[in-house]
């Protein structure tokens, strides 16, 4: 397999998973959250990285996974 095959096939299955964590996502509690917890949450839904939303957030990963449970984000794998 091509690298520019493996690169289209890894941006598509990423873009997959955007999708997935925005349609399952409850926007409302999204929304009612404080800063910076909510641009938290948005970067994770669009990137996936819970590490990277956790140290946005200020919480532990263990913090932050319990809130992207309340507000619904699947982790998509």
């Amino acid at each position: 397999m091509k690298l520019e095959e493996i690169l289209k096939k890894w941006e598509e299955e990423d873009r997959e998973a955007r999708e997935i964590r925005r349609k399952y996502a409850d926007w409302s509690f999204i929304e009612s959250q404080p800063e910076p917890i909510k641009s938290a949450l948005k970067c994770f839904i669009e990137l996936g990285d819970l590490k990277l939303a956790a140290k946005l957030a200020g919480l532990s990963i263990d913090e932050f996974n319990e809130i992207r449970k309340e507000a619904k984000i699947p982790i998509v794998v």
